[in-house]
């Protein structure tokens, strides 16, 4: 039974992995897309202030998404690998897996949200520079 919850731990990390780089994969190529049309459109003769800002508010509202799922699969991962431990120390092979890991984990998910952030700012605020 034992060896059961160990490989759905394991599916679980895996699908929680497939999960965020989804949400990341997906924000950075909105706010990279936002960026070039509002950038388009600010630099054209014709501004159209409009069609800015309804993509202004997508890219706000996905990246709230985005930054929401990021923390829920932090916490998910939290949750499994600590799990994951706990089943180590009990069968006593817990020697086997460095438990500062979770601190890792913790610091890249912030590194991703931070990426997300900043590139969701850039993507809003640099058309309205540049109109």
């Amino acid at each position: 039974m034992i060896e059961r919850v160990h490989q759905h731990i394991i599916e679980e990390l895996q699908q929680n992995t497939r999960t965020d780089t989804i949400f990341i994969i997906t924000s950075i190529f909105l706010n990279l897309l936002t960026l070039a049309v509002n950038s388009s459109i600010a630099s054209a003769q014709k501004k159209n202030t409009t069609i800015m800002l309804i993509f202004v508010s997508l890219t706000i509202v996905v990246n709230l998404v985005v930054i929401i799922g990021i923390l829920k699969g932090k916490q998910t991962r939290s949750k499994l690998l600590s799990g994951l431990i706990k089943m180590y120390k009990d069968q006593g092979v817990d020697g086997y897996y460095d438990a500062s890991l979770l601190s890792n984990y913790s610091t890249r998910y912030n590194l991703f949200i931070l990426v997300v952030v900043f590139l969701g700012m850039i993507a809003i605020f640099v058309p309205f520079i540049v109109k």
